[in-house]
């Protein structure tokens, strides 16, 4: 371990980076030019005469709101963000190196075709330029990661993806499976809109921070006029809509990462009854100390047959594969979706499958709908396998190495429902009566349940069969608890009898209204009610019936112990007792809206209570509840002639020190509104807040 000075201060770096590119700015003309309106929720309505313009531009505008972030996640995708931030950022630097992104983000760049390459080189570039054009706007702390290459963006996206969205860090460590996300999409074909016209709902539920955080923006250029949201840093729409068609993700239930446990012998691991040698790499990992001053950490990486190994532990190791590791085309295949103008263009994107992960929902002008289980889900081998656990290393006929093609993913176009549904559950629940059949796909593609939140999805679509546009964007807003539906009518003649505070528990329950909005009085006593009940069934199990595949959007349903249910009954109320709490305290005083200045009451909650409008909460100091996630980038898009569209997204689009945009549609989700999307010049120049135009040189 060696100890040694920094030797360039961050901000001679970064002048120096500003000088050279100033110098090659005046010698070089214009490539592109871009022309950015701003308008009053700061999304950024880019129009370009072609798609390197826009691309520059969506760059240019991302960096604008959230320049810090961006900067900051391109420093630990490169795996040095330690070197940049210190010793609390190593373990994500071993992480990212050992999974080998930075070294293949290089690859990856190197394979781009030449569209590609002038798409990324031309985003990175209006990151870059935004950076010189602005220096002041940067954090003095995240200058060092500038200036920003391909390679970097590659990195970012193939870390949040592969190695956030498949597997991650903390799965891996634990030795579980992936990191569950969230999300509800619909899509409602014109045999049940009252317009005649098809209708998409695109809400993803993901974090408020850091790499989970959506962008939303508008692109325009001779031939396109796209709008919808990418997660910050990435180069794409990822989540969008034109005048002829439009989709959005969820995340699915696609098992792409096993680990496989190796028996390490002399030389190696054992393979195939004999030893194998590990492929081994060494990693030098700088790390900046408190004082300015740096040390070096040594990481050796080693791979089986398998993946890098993740662990080892009394002559057993673990080794991580993970499927999508040769999909260098990404941009290219979303661009090509953005611009496409029917179902069959479309597929011909989506079909390349170079984004390995997300359920596909799909709607369009031609009121076409579609569902696709997508990504690259591997073609495991035969056996009795439990590919959710530790799978055995030393037997070559464990080993997959391809994944399903389009043509056997599980997909619907055009169902006889005439509707479309995806809560995180798998694709055999999307619609009603089922459209796939599960017995024709092997086990291992995808599990079988269908969740509180996924039937009161499916529950809101099936019960109207002429759905007008302002219903679906009131459906979208439900909070009911469809959790409580199923086991109330067990618990309260029950508690009643009981007298004392039970009896008064009871009472309030009746009355509730069995939403979370934020006026609801018994929300609160019912969620602390059911945590307590279901930590006292852990091991029974807390329902009468079980989910059951023959009825799965009615069961489970019913107390299995109706004893424990009063005792957690009792506890509830007693806890909202310590807390100084009414038992019918309104959801909106315990659960908030927290960001700068703003503090409104929330609605919405957590999705196993079968809330359709899910938000996460985190407790603050003073004992309530902060919201954090669920709920982000909405938009309800009907197809006519042109599309109808509006829009939310819930905290801001920016994170950007000073920004005005940072909580000011929070006010609008608390009052469960969205806002309406500009696409017309003369709409966005109505609503404008800033005029920009920038040259990609």
């Amino acid at each position: 371990m060696t100890v040694r000075a920094v030797r360039l201060p961050f901000r001679l770096a970064v002048l120096a980076f500003v000088l050279a590119a100033a110098v090659t700015a005046c010698s070089a003309p214009p490539r592109s030019r871009a022309e950015i309106l701003w308008d009053r929720y700061g999304i950024p309505h880019v129009f370009a005469d072609d798609d390197a313009g826009l691309a520059y531009g969506l760059g240019w505008a991302q960096m604008r709101n959230h320049a810090d972030l961006i900067l900051r996640l391109y420093g630990e995708a490169r795996g040095r963000a330690a070197e940049y931030w210190g010793d609390e950022y190593l373990e994500g630097d071993r992480w990212v190196r050992r999974m080998g992104v930075p070294r293949r983000a290089a690859q990856w760049a190197a394979a781009l075709d030449s569209r590609e390459r002038e798409l990324m080189d031309a985003f990175v570039a209006g990151v870059n330029a935004y950076a010189r054009a602005h220096p002041g706007e940067v954090a003095d702390d995240v200058e060092v990661v500038l200036p920003i290459e391909a390679a970097d963006v590659i990195a970012h996206t193939m870390r949040v993806i592969q190695f956030e969205f498949i597997t991650s860090r903390e799965a891996a460590d634990a030795a579980v499976e992936r990191w569950e996300g969230g999300s509800n999409a619909w899509a409602i074909a014109p045999s049940r809109s009252a317009s005649g016209h098809a209708m998409l709902l695109a809400n993803p539920h993901l974090p408020w921070s850091g790499f989970y955080r959506w962008f939303e923006a508008h692109l325009v250029a001779p031939g396109l006029d796209g709008y919808g949201a990418t997660l910050v840093g990435m180069p794409e729409l990822a989540i969008a809509f034109n005048d002829a068609l439009g989709w959005t993700h969820t995340v699915n239930t696609l098992d792409g990462a096993d680990l496989y446990e190796l028996t390490l012998a002399e030389g190696g691991y054992r393979w195939d009854q004999g030893v194998r040698p590990f492929d081994e790499d060494e990693e030098i990992i700088t790390v900046r100390t408190p004082t300015g001053s740096t040390r070096e950490e040594r990481l050796v990486v080693r791979r089986s047959i398998h993946g890098p190994v993740v662990a080892e532990r009394d002559g057993k190791a673990l080794a991580l594969r993970v499927v999508g590791l040769d999909t260098p085309h990404l941009v290219g295949q979303y661009w090509d979706m953005i611009r496409a103008r029917n179902l069959a263009e479309f597929e011909g994107a989506v079909s390349r499958l170079q984004m390995p992960f997300f359920t596909v929902m799909y709607a369009d002008r031609d009121g076409r709908i579609l569902h696709l289980f997508g990504g690259l889900t591997p073609v495991r081998p035969d056996g009795d396998w439990d590919w959710s656990g530790l799978i055995p290393g030393d037997d070559p006929g464990t080993l997959w190495s391809a994944a399903l093609p389009y043509v056997n993913l599980p997909r619907v176009v055009d169902p006889p429902s005439g509707w479309l549904q995806n809560a995180n559950d798998p694709p055999w629940t999307t619609t009603f009566p089922p459209a796939i059949d599960a017995d024709q796909y092997p086990r291992w593609v995808a599990p079988r349940f269908m969740h509180f939140r996924a039937q009161r999805s499916a529950g809101l679509l099936d019960a109207d069969d002429s759905i007008t546009f302002e219903e679906l964007v009131t459906y979208k807003h439900s909070t009911r608890m469809e959790l409580a539906d199923r086991i109330l009518d067990d618990l309260l003649p029950l508690a009643r009898t009981k007298g004392g505070v039970v009896a008064e528990a009871a009472a309030v329950l009746e009355r509730w209204d069995r939403t979370a909005d934020r006026d609801s009085r018994g929300a609160v006593l019912f969620e602390r009610f059911w945590r307590e009940y279901a930590r006292l069934t852990r091991d029974a199990g807390p329902f009468r019936t079980p989910w059951n595949e023959a009825a799965p959007r009615t069961t489970p349903a019913g107390l299995a112990d109706p004893a424990e249910a009063v005792r957690a009954l009792q506890a509830a109320a007693l806890t909202l007792d310590l807390e100084r709490r009414p038992l019918d305290v309104p959801w909106g005083q315990v659960y908030r809206l927290r960001r700068d200045e703003v503090d409104l009451p929330a609605n919405g909650g957590p999705g196993d209570l079968g809330i359709f409008r899910v938000v996460g909460f985190r407790e603050d100091d003073d004992g309530r509840y902060a919201a954090v996630g669920g709920d982000s980038f909405v938009a309800v898009v009907e197809f006519g002639a042109l599309p109808r569209a509006l829009a939310l997204l819930a905290p801001g689009n920016a994170t950007q020190r000073g920004s005005a945009h940072r909580a000011d549609q929070l006010r609008l989700f608390a009052d469960k509104r969205l806002r309406p999307v500009w696409r017309t010049r003369e709409e966005i120049e109505a609503n404008q807040e800033m005029r920009e135009r920038v040259e990609y040189r």
